[in-house]
Order: C-alpha cells, then sequence, then structure tokens
C-alpha cells in the first residue's frame, strides 16, 4: 500500500483554554467539535454568535497519532498532501516543523520521509488566530486597503481566508480553523499524477479530444501512461523530467453524446482513467463546445454564453458557502441543493467570490445535472493588495485551483471578482494608484487563466462590460454583465426592474424572512417579533427590515401576526424577482441571463436566499421553478399605459403555442377570453399581443385580473411545456379580495387536490418539520378547478403526516378583515 489517510478521530486543545482535550474530527473544523462536545454553545442560535467569538482569539491544535508500514517507509519519496487548511497553521510531524501553511485555497506537498520512523508516529496541526496573523501582515505591507464594512474581521482581504468568514450583509462572524479535506501521506517512486483533463476540437458528429495527464517527477525517468476513453485504451511510454510534465493522447469520438445544460438535453458524461505504476485517477468528461461571446452589437456589448453552437439564455442565482460551519457542508447538502436548482429549471450557479472555491463534489455534481458553473476567483468588495508576496500567494492558490477545476465541464467561465472595482472609489485620492494595483492583479488572474486553462473565458471582474471594459456595472446596462440593486438598496418600487434592458444580469435581489420553521430553530417563542433582539440580530443587512415594511404598505395590506409577516414577506420577495425576471427574459437576445441574488444562505438568517437554510424552498425557489420554465407567457403593462403579451420560448426547437388569457373578477368569474396562437422559433422571445391604453378600462382594475395559460409542444419531440401566470392591474393594497374557502382532499400516496369556493391568491402549503417540496406552490387557485399537488419527501418514504400536518394560507388571511 503507498497510501496512509489520517481522517478520523483527532485529539483537539487549546493551551489558552482551560478545558480538557476533546475528540474532534479531521476532516472537520473547531467550532463544530467544540459544539459537539457542549464547549461552544450553538453559534445559529439566538446571540450566541456574540458569546462564541473568544475562540477565534485562541490557538488551536489537532493532534494524532498513527502507525507507519515498513511497506510505506520503503518508497523512495513519501508526501504530505493537504488541501482546504483553514488558514495559519504550522504542520508538525514527531514534533518536528514540516509545513507552514498560510493559505485556505492552496494545496501543500512536502517531501517528509526524513520525519517518519516504522511505527508509531505523531502529527500535530497548530494554527494561530487569523486576527493576529492578518494584522502581523498589515502592518508590515503597511498602505491603506479598507474592505466591505459587513466584515467583521480587520484586514481579512489581506490573508488568504474566505473573507465571509468574518461576517456579511447575511452572515454570521465565525472564523474557523481546521482541516476540511483529506489528510494523506502519499508513496511514490518517482512520478505522481498532479491533473488530468481534455483539450476538445467539435466539428459536426465528430470530437478529438486530446486527453493529458499532468505528471509531476523527482527525477528523469520514463513511466509507462496508460488511458482509458470511450472503450478504448491507449498506453504513451513517456520521458520525464523533474518537475511538471504533460503526456498526451488523442481519441476520436464519432456521433459524440454531447453535454448539455440543464432544460437543453442530456448532460452526457464519459470516463476517462489515467493510470501509471502506482496511480489510478478517473475523471468524468463531458464533451461540449463553450463560447463566452462578448462582441459589439447594436445595444452595446453583450455576454451570452454558446453551449455547442447554441445561443443559451442563463438561468440561476448566486452561491454562497453552504455552512459557515465547514463540517456542515457535506456531500448531502451540496446534492440536496443542487437538485432544488435543477428542478426549478436552473441551468447555471455563480460561484461568488467572497466565499471558497468550492469542494470537488460541487463540480462533480454540477456536472452531472447540467448546471453551468461561473466561477468566480476568490475576491470580494475590497481593495486588495498587489506586492509580490501578495501575488506568490494567489499565484499559488490557482496554480492548484484552476488545474483541480478545468477538467469539469460545468465550468463555464473564470471571473475575475465581485464587485472589486467599484470599490476603488472609497478612497478617491488615491484611485489611480489603486486602479494601477488592481489592473496588475487583475492581469495575474488572467494569464494563469490563459496559461492553465486557454480554453475558457477570464472575465475581468461582476459586474464590468469584458476583457478591458471597466464602465460602471451598477448602472451601465449595454455592456457585459450588470448589478442591479436599485430595488433593494435604492428603495425603489418593482417598476423599476422595468427602466434598465441588461445584457445579462448577475446579481439583483429582494430580502425576505426564512419560514416560521426555521425561525424556531434560532428564536425563542417569546421573540417571536420581528423587532426582538433575537430577529434583529439575525438580520444582518445595515437597511434592516426597512426595506420589507416600506414596500409592504406599497402593494399589501398590513399582515396581522408574526407567521402572517414572515409569509407576506416571502410572497413580496418572490414578486420582486419575478418582475425583473420575466421582464428580461422577454428582451432576449438583447438580455441572455439573469443571476439572482441568493441561492443559499450559510446559516438561518433573514436574506435574500431563495432556500433556507437546511433546504427548506422559499417561495421565490417555487416562483423561480416557473419564471425560469422553458416557455412561459407573462403580460407587462408598458410606461404609455398599453399592455403587451410576450412568449418566451428557451427550447432548441420550433413549438407551437397556445396562450389562454382569462380576465376574471377577483371572485373568479370570467368576463373575457381570448386564445392566441404562435409558432415560435428556438429560443425567441415574441409579442404576441399588443393592448393599448384604456382596452382594459372597462375592467375595474382593483376588480379583475388576468389569468394566462400556455400550452406549448415542441415541432420534433412533441414535449409538452405547461405554464401559468397570474396578472394584477392594481396592488393588492387596492383590492377587495374574497375570503375563500379551500378544501383538501387525499388523492394517493403524498398526493393531494385543491378546491376552493372562490379566488384564493398565493397559496402556501406547508408541511412543518418534514423535509420536501411540493410541485407547486405560491400560486393563484381558481373556483371550479382541481389543482393537485403532490409533495415529494425528502426522505424517500410515503408521508403519513401529510394531511394531518398541512397547512394551508392565501393572502386574504393575513390581514384584519374590514
Amino acid at each position: 500500500m503507498n497510501e496512509l489517510v489520517l481522517d478520523g478521530c483527532w485529539t483537539l486543545y487549546s493551551e489558552e483554554e482551560p478545558l480538557q482535550k476533546i475528540q474532534a474530527f479531521l476532516p472537520g473544523d473547531n467550532y463544530s467539535a467544540l459544539v459537539k462536545a457542549g464547549i461552544c454553545p450553538n453559534p445559529y442560535y439566538g446571540k450566541n454568535e456574540l458569546d462564541i467569538q473568544k475562540f477565534r482569539y485562541k490557538h488551536w491544535n489537532w493532534e494524532r497519532e498513527f502507525s507507519v508500514s515498513e511497506e510505506l517507509l520503503s518508497f523512495p519519496y513519501l508526501y504530505l498532501e493537504l488541501s482546504m487548511v483553514d488558514t495559519f497553521c504550522t504542520v508538525f510531524l514527531n514534533g518536528k516543523a514540516v509545513c507552514e501553511c498560510g493559505n485556505a485555497y492552496a494545496a501543500y506537498r512536502p517531501e517528509i520521509k526524513r520525519f517518519l520512523h516504522c511505527g508509531t508516529n505523531t502529527i500535530r496541526f497548530s494554527f494561530r488566530p487569523i486576527d493576529k496573523e492578518a494584522e502581523l501582515i498589515a502592518n508590515k505591507r503597511g498602505g491603506n486597503y479598507p474592505h466591505s464594512e459587513d466584515c467583521l474581521v480587520k484586514h481579512l482581504n489581506q490573508v488568504r481566508k474566505p473573507i465571509c468568514s468574518g461576517g456579511w450583509d447575511w452572515g454570521i462572524t465565525l472564523s474557523a480553523y481546521g482541516v476540511y479535506s483529506p489528510v494523506r501521506i502519499v508513496g511514490r517512486t518517482n512520478t505522481s499524477i498532479c491533473s488530468v483533463f481534455t483539450k476538445q476540437e467539435h466539428s459536426k458528429d465528430f470530437v478529438r479530444v486530446t486527453a493529458i495527464a499532468e505528471i509531476s517527477a523527482e527525477l528523469e525517468g520514463t513511466e509507462i501512461v496508460e488511458f482509458s476513453f470511450n472503450g478504448e485504451t491507449r498506453s504513451v511510454s513517456a520521458i520525464v523530467h523533474p518537475g511538471d510534465n504533460l503526456v498526451q493522447t488523442i481519441f476520436e469520438v464519432v456521433n459524440p453524446k454531447l453535454w448539455w445544460p440543464n432544460g437543453f438535453g442530456s448532460p452526457e458524461l464519459y470516463t476517462l482513467t489515467v493510470k501509471t505504476s502506482l496511480e489510478c485517477t478517473t475523471k468524468q468528461i463531458g464533451l461540449r463546445k463553450i463560447e463566452v461571446v462578448n462582441e459589439p452589437d447594436q445595444y452595446g456589448t453583450s455576454l451570452k454564453f454558446r453551449i455547442n453552437g447554441i445561443d443559451i439564455f442563463a438561468k440561476g442565482a448566486d452561491w454562497i458557502p453552504c455552512d459557515a460551519m465547514p463540517s456542515g457542508q457535506t456531500l448531502e447538502r451540496y446534492e440536496d441543493l443542487l437538485e432544488s436548482a435543477r428542478i426549478a429549471n436552473m441551468n447555471m450557479i455563480r460561484v461568488w467570490g467572497g466565499g471558497q472555491y468550492e469542494r470537488d463534489c460541487f463540480y462533480e455534481i454540477c456536472d452531472r445535472k447540467g448546471l453551468l458553473v461561473w466561477q468566480d476567483m476568490m475576491f470580494a468588495v475590497a481593495i486588495y493588495p498587489a506586492d509580490d508576496s501578495f501575488i506568490q500567494e494567489v499565484s499559488l492558490e490557482l496554480d492548484y485551483q484552476i488545474r483541480r477545476l478545468r477538467s469539469h465541464a460545468c465550468i463555464a467561465m473564470w471571473c475575475g471578482d465581485n464587485e472589486c472595482i467599484g470599490c476603488l472609489s472609497w478612497l478617491p485620492e488615491e484611485k489611480e494608484l489603486r486602479f494601477g494595483n488592481y489592473k496588475k492583479l487583475n492581469a495575474v488572474l488572467a494569464e494563469k487563466v490563459k496559461k492553465l486553462d486557454p480554453e475558457r473565458t477570464f472575465w475581468p471582474s461582476s459586474p464590468c462590460g469584458g476583457p478591458g471594459n471597466f464602465k460602471d456595472g451598477w448602472h451601465n446596462d449595454k455592456d457585459g454583465d450588470m448589478h442591479y440593486w436599485e430595488v433593494w438598496h435604492g428603495g425603489k418600487d418593482f417598476s423599476a426592474y422595468y427602466s434598465i434592458k441588461p445584457r445579462f444580469c448577475s446579481e439583483f435581489g429582494y430580502q425576505a424572512f426564512p419560514s416560521l420553521e426555521t425561525v424556531s430553530t434560532y428564536c425563542p417563542k417569546e421573540e417571536f417579533d420581528v423587532l426582538s433582539p433575537v430577529m434583529k440580530h439575525h438580520q444582518k443587512c445595515h437597511r434592516g427590515n426597512q426595506p420589507i415594511l416600506i414596500m409592504f404598505e406599497k402593494y399589501f395590506h398590513k399582515p396581522e401576526g408574526f407567521q402572517n409577516f414572515l409569509y407576506l414577506s416571502q410572497v413580496q420577495q418572490a414578486l420582486a424577482i419575478k418582475t425583473g425576471v420575466e421582464y428580461w427574459r422577454t428582451l432576449k437576445p438583447r438580455c441572455m441571463g439573469t443571476l439572482f441574488w441568493q441561492f443559499n444562505d450559510n446559516w438561518p438568517v433573514a436574506s435574500w436566499s431563495s432556500v433556507e437554510y437546511g433546504g427548506k424552498w422559499k417561495l421565490l425557489q417555487y416562483e423561480a421553478k416557473r419564471f425560469y420554465s422553458p416557455v412561459l407567457s407573462v403580460m407587462l403593462k408598458t410606461p404609455d399605459g398599453a399592455y403587451e403579451l410576450y412568449a418566451v420560448s428557451d427550447l432548441k426547437e420550433e413549438c407551437d403555442l397556445i396562450i389562454r388569457e382569462e380576465c376574471r373578477t377577483l371572485s373568479g368569474d370570467i368576463v373575457s377570453t381570448h386564445l392566441h396562437h404562435a409558432v415560435l422559433s428556438p429560443g425567441e422571445s415574441r409579442l404576441i399581443q399588443r393592448y393599448e391604453a384604456g382596452h382594459f378600462s372597462k375592467f375595474a382594475p382593483e376588480h379583475h385580473f388576468l389569468e394566462l395559460f400556455t400550452e406549448a409542444k415542441g415541432k420534433k419531440s412533441e414535449n409538452l411545456y405547461l405554464h401559468r401566470n397570474s396578472f394584477f392591474f392594481a396592488p393588492f393594497r387596492d383590492m377587495t379580495l374574497p375570503d375563500a374557502k379551500i378544501q383538501v382532499a387525499f388523492i394517493k400516496e403524498n398526493e393531494i387536490s385543491l378546491t376552493t369556493d372562490t379566488t384564493a391568491f398565493f397559496v402556501v402549503l406547508d408541511i412543518e418539520n418534514l423535509p420536501g417540496t411540493f410541485s407547486d406552490n405560491n400560486f393563484t387557485l381558481l373556483p371550479g378547478e382541481i389543482r393537485k399537488i403532490r409533495f415529494q419527501p425528502k426522505q424517500d418514504r410515503f408521508s403519513a403526516d401529510l394531511m394531518h400536518k398541512l397547512s394551508i394560507c392565501h393572502l386574504r388571511q393575513t390581514y384584519e378583515k374590514a
């Protein structure tokens, strides 16, 4: 055996803490271990965040014994392989320092044979406090490098640790220490496989695949490298030299099964296996051609993703680390969250630059589910250094991260940072100097991508206009991608989304509270009030709850009671993002992507997320499933008072489309019906009908609404696509909504039917403490219809609780009856 894995039970202790040594597990973090041992309170409950900060100022040691065999010691080289070491740490073997770590994104691989002996050995990771290390580095560097005020750990932008671990406007301040990937000792004779990837040349019904193994060698010699792919095996006898060597062979694939993003086809994967005398590495390879189109056109400069020759509209959201305690970032959590993205018709996830390069399983799951990944590099909302020492650290991490991730079909683009260009205005007197430093660091990032992953595009920053185009991406909607925050941070109402026509909107969002079920995990019942100390502590945005409350007054009646307040905040959030996405989708091909902020949470909190901490869907996630539907229809009111009916298709094929437009009274009586027929081209957005101002004036706006039923059938596949949408002429506060009585009937395993005596709006189903999702939620229920809803529990079992634990809410129930 040439490998010894040191995962499992270790001893964790701090010499500054009067406590016994405790058992703890690696991979893992100190906070999770301290919570499990009863030493640290649950950081997520109440205001415990304030009490746990003392642990971040201490030195922490992870230690264990392990046995080394004569067989392992017989190898001429023994390496300690480390990654995701967080962050400043000295590694000791048998009391001697063998490695210094200082970058949570880098990998370390010291040769350690001389430090080991046969039999029992000891290993210790000694972590130093991040605050002190960051301060020492900042003082040595000098200069002024501010970062977001939401991050409460000073100088965190001057070290390579996730900046959101210092707190964010949605995040807890929880600065953990630990190792989050396997700790391995590996024996080698001469060579090691560092990475495996492919280069692909696509033509009609044919792909030439160059399979490449990067081999590291200590000495000059010969290595037999065996490649297996698509049923073929090739052996290459390679002469290797000290350092890194590229060994390759070519496979030709006729009539390939291509990898497609979700909604455009199957994400087919081929197995590529590379073997040497001691190692075997397997990768899942997707055959696809990806192009990032950033070119001048009649509107400005585009940003769109072209996959296998087809321009796709990117539909998705922005991703943050899925747990502030790294031990909670499990395979099961990744699978659950990314499946939620897939079934909500998303095809792209943006990994945000203030978090982390995600674990291998994240990208493997995205490969399998057809989720493209917009990959930020880890820089966000800060002015970063550009001196030699900082650039050396960044180069170290990118040499590792780009090599690690470049084999994945899901990686769509490398992006330099999140919003760092805008931060240059923080120091107006130094702006020219800071911009020069910014470009220096950015050029290093671009050069690394060009060298290590030249087939992919490097996008300098989000937002920006593209390479060399650093225009204001918060207000310029003509070039590249933009971030639009005028509705939440600017206080504008939802119609402000109609005032811009982005080429690609990669950030925009609106906050909501989590469900009562999630709130109950951190807030005692006696503080069930949005202005209570605990609820305010779990609201990290500096604007607090005011935007939610102010917008309530514009659109809704004031909700009655705490639970209704939570419900209405989610209705409002869903309505906000629906307004922007539906309009921007009608702008195809001018606009070719929407990624809303944000997809997930890293602890239970009021935030912009569509999926709560723990995986429960907010109403926004259910709305996303509809507004990201492959085919949809939407009615828009134009600034001149006219009404325009659009149909939008993301299909690769032509489709026959029928839209039934029903104008109804609030009680549900039909007062007019129109049928619209169209044949949509692949990927087309089309104006189906324009009604001039006054067309609906005979219907009092506060007493009527439109219900749109869309049915589309593919010309070739004959797949059937259904979509349903409601359009309202007036704010809900001006409507006299009927007080509907909804009846529930059990149909079969996990399936129910709903009926109502009069129209019910924003109907929401919930089953507390039973993880799962409904086939639909947050919808309009009409009298005379039977609405069938299926509940899919996350545990694969029949839910006996479905009927007696099911709760139903709709808008009219949330406020006081007149």
